[in-house]
């Protein structure tokens, strides 16, 4: 049996990391879809899909978890398409995790059984909050595993998000 899941992981934090192990247990293999692949550089999405790519699976494999695939996924903004079109680029699964409300129901409509993914601390977990505390220069590398730290800095994100979050207009 194969799983399926969905985030756009921005980035990688250790809420994802438990909920991916605990799948990686769970099934044979997992699926991890990296969603909104076409964005970057930007306040919401500073991170290119490559990097997430790096973050998760440096992540997994230094926890020797190697039961997965990571596909990126670029939306496509038609709803109607998009659960035939994550079937057209992934491998077959069989299970989907996911917690937003329309991508549940998307898969549903398809015919798939959709759980909903246990959520670890959501308030502290987030990438909004990972993303928050890197402005306000808090302690962040607390909220992403390692190996996460490691690509954020060899990437120059800190700078990055600092960067783009900054406004053009005159006050």
């Amino acid at each position: 049996m194969r799983a399926f899941i969905i985030g756009r992981f921005q980035p990688f934090h250790l809420g994802h990391m438990m909920m991916t192990l605990d799948l990686a247990k769970k099934y044979d293999s997992i699926i991890i879809g990296i969603g909104s692949a076409q964005e970057s550089h930007t306040p919401e999405n500073p991170f290119t899909a490559g990097e997430r790519h790096l973050m998760i699976s440096n992540t997994l494999e230094s926890r020797k978890i190697y039961n997965f695939y990571l596909v990126p996924i670029e939306d496509i903004h038609r709803n109607a398409l998009w659960v035939a079109h994550i079937e057209s680029i992934a491998p077959p699964f069989t299970h989907v995790y996911a917690g937003n409300p329309l991508t549940k129901r998307l898969f549903e409509e398809r015919g798939y059984k959709v759980e909903t993914p246990i959520l670890y601390d959501r308030e502290k977990y987030s990438g909004r909050e990972v993303r928050k505390r890197i402005l306000k220069d808090e302690n962040w590398q607390e909220l992403v595993p390692e190996e996460v730290v490691q690509v954020i800095n060899e990437i120059d994100g800190i700078n990055r998000i600092k960067e783009i979050s900054r406004s053009d207009e005159v006050i």
